[in-house]
């Protein structure tokens, strides 16, 4: 079999420049890269270098309401400060759910996607949140 490896993650979004405010403030995530096609914009976002990985906006131009997205997807990012991060999703207003038991939270963009927060375990000098996991939960 071929070796794969992850090369991006893609979200459709209804309004490109809110997205893109929206990850720059919740994530400090910055474009990489850009194609313009006839009907559409693709935005490649990156985490300035930490990861190969990068988001894939899409922004359909003829598409005004956002994508009916079912309930089984989510991203997930870590960050080695959770309660800077958290102070600052709080700030933003979109902190939509908080898991204590597991020491995460999730916040929504612009189009409904959910985010889930997670820290750094990898780190020692990881910043916890004051409501770590439980012992006996799932860990990331």
């Amino acid at each position: 079999m071929p070796s794969f490896k992850f090369a991006h993650n893609n979200l459709s979004v209804s309004n490109l420049e809110k997205s893109l405010a929206f990850y720059k403030e919740a994530f400090g995530l910055e474009e990489v890269r850009r194609k313009e096609g006839s009907d559409f914009t693709l935005v490649f976002l990156g985490d300035h270098g930490q990861t190969p990985h990068q988001l894939e906006l899409t922004w359909n131009w003829d598409r005004k309401e956002i994508y009916d997205l079912g309930d089984a997807f989510h991203l997930a990012l870590s960050t080695t400060d959770m309660k800077a991060a958290y102070a600052l999703h709080k700030k933003m207003g979109c902190v939509c759910f908080e898991n204590h038991k597991m020491g995460i939270y999730f916040v929504l963009d612009p189009d409904k996607y959910w985010i889930e927060v997670v820290p750094d375990r990898a780190n020692p000098d990881t910043v916890y949140l004051d409501w770590k996991p439980e012992e006996g939960c799932i860990e990331y």
